[in-house]
């Protein structure tokens, strides 16, 4: 009977957090190619809040989600108006590691400490939001709060590494390197930095994590 009952509410659970998920609103994506956890990704154009955060991983994930939920929770104001709107909630939350040494530089052009490095060694990350498809540049609120960008992302390709569970630092690199060398295997030109895409609530139950480790890639 306590097994049937662990059963029942291990179903419960997931037929939950499915629901969940599928309320949520994610970035428009093709699936170009399939091989176990891995996907090649052609991703639509999209629209990011984002920002930078100094700190490990798990300090830097926390700082920078708080400063991006504030600004989708309100602090922001309409484009139209002195008033502030509430956005819809997306996912994932992406968080890429940036090199110390570009820290310097224009957004767009920071690069990433090399796997090989490790991300104990990083203390510079960028964490964004994906905006909800309604919006555009011109349309969307605009933060109040400096230190969150928006910013178009044109379409891109991804070679994509899917699995759950927590998200340790050490499991991060360890996925990253998986996600290398599926691409290395496989003959894709990686062009961008590692990412790592977090699509559930930190309640969420570890066996029903939907993680993401994601880099780009050139023109297949």
């Amino acid at each position: 009977m306590p097994s049937l009952c662990i059963r029942r509410l291990s179903t419960l659970s997931l037929s939950l957090f499915s629901s969940i998920a599928m309320a949520i609103e994610e970035p428009a994506y093709e699936v170009l190619r399939s091989d176990g956890p891995f996907e090649i990704r052609r991703y639509a154009p999209m629209l990011v809040a984002e920002t930078w955060v100094d700190g490990d991983m798990d300090e830097a994930s926390n700082k920078g989600f708080r400063l991006i939920a504030n600004f989708i929770f309100g602090n922001n104001q309409r484009p139209d108006s002195d008033q502030a709107a509430k956005i819809a909630m997306t996912a994932p939350v992406t968080v890429e590691p940036q090199s110390t040494a570009m820290a310097s530089a224009a957004p767009m052009t920071l690069e990433p400490q090399s796997a090989e490095a490790g991300l104990a060694a990083v203390q510079r990350w960028r964490i964004h939001f994906v905006m909800p498809r309604a919006y555009t540049l011109a349309s969307i609120p605009k933060p109040r709060n400096e230190a969150i960008q928006l910013r178009e992302i044109p379409a891109k390709l991804f070679a994509v590494h899917r699995y759950s569970w927590l998200n340790t630092q050490g499991r991060v690199q360890e996925k990253i390197q998986e996600t290398l060398q599926w691409t290395q295997r496989s003959s894709l030109q990686v062009i961008g930095s590692p990412q790592l895409a977090r699509y559930d609530p930190p309640w969420t139950l570890p066996m029903f994590k939907r993680n993401e480790i994601m880099v780009e890639i050139s023109a297949l």
